[in-house]
């Protein structure tokens, strides 16, 4: 694997791990009245197409990345959109 494979690699961790700390604080406290509705939406949407990019073109690292911070950024939509 090349210097930039690894490059790449880790910076999938840090973007999709960015988002671990947003929802352990979220599923906590249930509140979501700091969070912006129209941001996650735009996001999960835009995972979403990042996703099946992903799966169109056969790239592992895109699809396992996108889809660990699909379901995290999911998970914040949910409460956002339960809690308000």
């Amino acid at each position: 694997m090349a210097l930039l494979d690894y490059a790449g690699y880790a910076a999938a961790v840090c973007t999709t791990g960015a988002y671990i700390p947003q929802v352990l604080r979220v599923w906590r406290t249930r509140s979501t009245q700091d969070i912006s509705l129209k941001m996650f939406l735009v996001l999960v949407t835009g995972l979403s197409l990042w996703l099946v990019y992903g799966i169109w073109k056969s790239e592992i690292p895109l699809i396992i990345a996108n889809s660990i911070t699909l379901m995290l950024a999911s998970t914040i939509l949910y409460f956002k959109l339960k809690h308000g």
